[in-house]
This record gives C-alpha cells, structure tokens and sequence, in this order.
C-alpha cells in the first residue's frame, strides 16, 4: 500500500491533541465581571492579562467544544512576527509610522510568549530559532532579495537577511535549495500544550472555564447558551473562524482551511543528514503556502492551504479532512525531502482560520454594546492572539499602552461579498496562487499572477 493511501486512510486527529480532564458545563445563571466567548488563544491570553491587572476579576470562559479545539489546538506551531498583510499595505491604511510601530510589536510578542511561558513555569516546546524561507527557484531567489531590499528602504534593515546557497543549504537540507530569507522573529511551540498550559494558569489565577457551552445569543452585558446564561460588564468575543457561524457574521469573516501532516519521530542521523536537528520554522516562498518544522520529540510537521472554500462560509466537519490536499501537501515534503519516502506519516488532521476581506485583523471594543472582540489573523494567529490580549486588557480596563494605538485597533474590515460572488472570488484566488507557483516553475521568472493577486488582496 502506498504512503498516500495510508494517509489518506488517518483519522482526524491534531498531533497536539491530548486528552484532558472535562469540565463542567454551564448549567444555570451566573453573574461575572468579564465573560469571554471561545477558550482559544484569544480568551485564554485575555484572561491571564485581564487577571494579572486585576486579580479581583470574576472572569467566566465559555467553550462551544473544548479547549483548544480550533484553531489554538490545529495550528502549525510558529509563533512568528508575519503580519497578514504586507507593511505597505498598512502604510497606504494608516501611516508609515504605523506601519513600523505594528512590525516592532509584533517581533517583540514573539519574545513576550517566551517570556510568560518561562515566568508561569507553562512548558509549551518554546524554542526561538527563527523562521527560513527557503528559495527554490530563480524567482523564489529574486523575491528573497527584493523582500531585504524593500525592507531596508521601509526602515528595517535588520529584519531580514538573505541567505546564500552553502549557508541555506546547511540550515535545510530541502532539496533544490539556491538560497533563503530568514529572520530571527519566530519561536516554535507545542500548540495543544500551550493552550491547555495557558487554561490551566487562568483557573489558578481564579477563571472559570465551562466547557461543551455553546454560546447561542450575546446582547449588551448577557450571554446566552442552551443550558445558562452569563450577565457581565463587558463581553469578549474571541471565535476566530467560528464567528462566521453567528447570526448575521457570515460576511464578517470567513473560514478557510488550512491542513497539516506529522511524520513518526524521525531517527537523530536522518535529522542530521537533512540538516533538521534543530527548532527553526521554515518553507519556501512559493504563493501557496507551506510551512514546517520539527518537534522537540523529532517529527517532521509539514503543512499547507488550498482547501476550497466552502459555500455560505460553512464550516462541515469533512471540510477538514480533504483528501487531495492532504496528498498534494504530502507530494510537497517528498519534493523537499526525499528521503522521507519510506518514513510513516503518523497524523493528519486541519483546522479553520478566520479571514477578514481586506485580509486584516482587528482587535476592538464597542463600549455601548458593551462586547470586545479581536481575530481575523489569516493563520497568523499564534503570535498575534498574544499581541490581541494584552490589547484588549487595556481596552477593557481603559489601561494606556502605546501598543493601544497600533493599526490593528479598532479596524474596520469591509464585508464579504453575497454568495455566489464570495464562492466565486475566494476560490479563484486560491487557483490563482496555484498556478502562480505553475506559472514560475516553467516561465523561470516572477508570476504576473501573483503580482496582481498581491495588488488585489493586499496580503503577502
């Protein structure tokens, strides 16, 4: 039997995931200070900065599933500065100044997650090697230089570094390699540890979590679920993806699918010998994203977009599982690194993330509704997540930070488009960035493609 059809015969279970002890669910009315929805990133660091301003705090989380089971629990495990959308696109939103305030927060959030995982004794894998991306063709390459070059004139010289063939090559033993960009802004993290560490630290802080509470209404200082109900000063929404689901939010933000595989535990030579024996994010500068790395416990987690979206951004539980995907990103590590060929892919599993329709998110906060909300990360969710907490801690407790005035607060994302125009355009994009990478594997040059994607979408 192939690797193929073995991985495609895998259940649907995250790597990451780990089963935990179940909490209660709500049952009845209660009254809190804060009551967040969603026990992802988002509501877990909220909680902890809320809690660590303000002890006194009665703050109440309300889990639809259970911890972690979005995307908190499905991700790629890079905690990395990428910001969705590139700085000149912020530059042309808001400012220049701007622009460079956002990209300085969030290296140093990067550096924040270390710094109160090492301070709460939360074991989460983190490990702050970086992130390389690698380029594997001549227009990869041209990218790679133009990236450093156009960050230097923004006024970041120092936040990339191209790397040349030897040096790339000996950092990924990615077959094809002619060179890289790296940066030092990217840490690496267990996902399902760090969000049940960080639930685990807000219910010794004094948090409730209630877990299999579904959140059927909110409305100004009252949730609802089936079972309770929650009166408080101030909500938070933190749903990601999962607010598409909510009354009249299907055009706020739509769901996309992102699918990842894990390989066995790879044998420390075979590490050695595809120079993978160390915690450095990486993948190449293709339009269709890749991404991998390797756990603290020596697998290989390699992943990918291109899962179609779904009409009426639904959100089946099949959409998780598309086998095609699961095998094209399959394709794509054996291309990188042969060698795998004959080594078992253990897990497969996918995970929503949250897209907003200029691509940017948005931590915000309506005091006369009294609800705060943040996300829309389009995968980069990890980092920011942290970033949004804290910024929300200030916003609910009318704390002044200059990170309050960073572009992503309060930012007003436009609606989606009605179906079918929304099918249409979403799916179309996602083709194009395929035959993007087509277009450049045979033309040997830049894709006019991609170009006007960028142009279009604003993201990078």
């Amino acid at each position: 039997m192939s690797a193929k059809i073995e991985l495609c015969q895998l259940p649907n279970k995250p790597l990451w995931y780990a089963p935990s002890p179940s909490r209660e669910r709500l049952d009845g009315a209660i009254q809190a200070d804060i009551v967040i929805v969603g026990a992802g990133y988002t509501g877990l660091w909220t909680a902890y900065y809320l809690l660590k301003s303000n002890p006194s705090l009665r703050v109440v989380l309300l889990e639809k599933c259970e911890v972690g089971f979005g995307a908190s629990g499905r991700n790629g495990g890079w905690a990395s500065a990428i910001f969705p959308i590139s700085l000149h696109r912020v530059e042309q939103l808001y400012s220049h100044h701007a622009a460079l305030h956002l990209q300085s927060a969030m290296n140093e959030t990067v550096d924040e997650i270390g710094r109160v995982l090492a301070l709460e004794g939360v074991e989460a894998d983190y490990a702050k090697q970086g992130f390389l991306s690698l380029a594997r063709s001549a227009p990869q390459m041209a990218r790679a230089r133009a990236a450093v070059e156009s960050s230097a004139r923004f006024g970041l010289p120092d936040q990339w570094r191209v790397l040349e063939g030897t040096e790339a090559r000996s950092s990924i033993g990615a077959e094809g390699t002619l060179g890289g960009l790296y940066t030092e802004h990217c840490a690496l993290i267990h996902p399902g540890k760090l969000v049940r560490g960080l639930a685990q630290l807000v219910e010794s802080m004094g948090a409730k979590i209630y877990e299999q509470s579904a959140v059927l209404q909110m409305a100004p200082g009252v949730v609802h679920t089936e079972q309770g109900s929650v009166r408080a000063e101030m909500i938070v929404r933190a749903t990601e993806a999962f607010t598409s689901q909510q009354p009249g939010k299907s055009r706020f933000v739509i769901p996309l699918y992102s699918l990842v595989l894990a390989t066995q535990p790879l044998p420390p030579d075979l590490l050695a010998k595809l120079r993978l024996n160390h915690r450095m994010a990486f993948n190449d500068m293709r339009h269709l994203r890749v991404y991998g790395q390797v756990t603290a416990e020596g697998r290989l987690v390699f992943g990918g977009r291109g899962a179609p979206y779904k009409w009426g951004s639904s959100m089946p539980d099949q959409a998780d599982m598309v086998d095609s995907i699961h095998g094209k990103i399959y394709d794509t590590m054996i291309e990188f690194f042969p060698a795998l060929r004959d080594v078992r892919v253990t897990h497969r599993w996918g995970g929503a993330l949250g897209v907003s329709r200029d691509w940017c998110p948005t931590v915000s906060i309506d005091r006369s509704s009294r609800i705060a909300w943040a996300g829309n990360y389009v995968g980069d969710g990890v980092a920011t997540s942290n970033l949004a907490g804290r910024i929300l801690r200030n916003l609910i407790l009318e704390q002044d930070e200059d990170i309050n005035r960073l572009p992503l607060v309060n930012h007003h994302s436009p609606a989606w488009e009605p179906e079918p125009l929304r099918w249409f355009g979403i799916n179309s994009g996602l083709a194009a960035a395929s035959l993007s990478d087509i277009e450049e594997r045979y033309t040997h040059k830049p894709s006019r493609t991609a170009m006007l994607l960028e142009k279009l979408t604003g993201a990078h």
